[in-house]
């Protein structure tokens, strides 16, 4: 078993250009359970989860209780590059994993590491694909690949399932699941309450500020989900 890490999130707030994003946001996150956040399209949850990343300016308190040897592993909404570029799979592997040039040829031992990483994934035996002429799941799940290896303590995910089609999101489903059973604390933005139910242990509710953090057992009212969607 992994041990996950916890965080409690102390009075957060976020203002950028005198916008405010965030507003005294205050909750816990136990370890080695999936905490889904749900709300609205701008209501602040990708510069939320950048805020535990210390990737924004924020003021409060982010605390992390972790040992020095723990990990964080991070799936971003879009990956940006240019597609025309020809990086295939094993170069893109190389730069995350190796520490000689990615256009040198990895050795044995990166390749046999490289072939694991992929077949965890389902893209073993597509290593010289390029990275332009991946679909958006096989992407997502690159970048799933390279967040979980070497197992984290702490996985971010934002909104993985975007450009997923049907079958690619049951996977990523059934592999959050699974990495929660090993004891890994998994923050996860999604769109489905209904989902988010069935799989997250807590459901978290930002639209500028906290509006409830409740378990997913818990009862949230049709009203209340429409008050704060609308």
């Amino acid at each position: 078993m992994i041990e996950g890490i916890s965080i409690e999130v102390k009075n957060l707030s976020l203002n950028i250009s005198n916008n405010q994003i965030l507003e005294n946001i205050s909750l816990n996150f136990e370890k080695g359970k999936i905490h889904a956040i749900i709300g609205p399209n701008g209501g602040g949850k990708t510069s939320f989860l950048k805020c535990l990343l210390g990737q924004m300016p924020y003021k409060g308190e982010i605390l992390f209780k972790y040992e020095d040897k723990d990990k964080i592993g991070y799936v971003p909404q879009t990956l940006d590059f240019e597609k025309t570029l020809p990086i295939t799979i094993t170069d893109f592997l190389s730069m995350c994993y190796s520490k000689k040039p990615a256009f040198l040829s990895p050795n044995l031992k990166k390749k046999e590491l490289f072939n694991e990483i992929l077949e965890e994934v389902g893209l073993k035996h597509k290593e010289k694909r390029l990275l332009g002429n991946l679909s958006g799941g096989e992407l997502k799940r690159l970048l799933l690949a390279q967040a979980i290896n070497p197992r984290p303590n702490l996985l971010i995910l934002d909104e993985p399932f975007a450009g997923v089609d049907t079958v690619g999101e049951q996977y990523f489903l059934n592999t959050i699941k699974n990495l929660r059973d090993e004891g890994i604390t998994i923050i996860w933005i999604h769109h489905n309450i209904k989902v988010a139910r069935e799989y997250a242990d807590t459901i978290t509710c930002i639209k500028k500020d906290l509006k409830f953090q409740v378990n997913k057992d818990e009862e949230i009212s049709n009203e209340r989900l429409l008050d704060i969607y609308s």
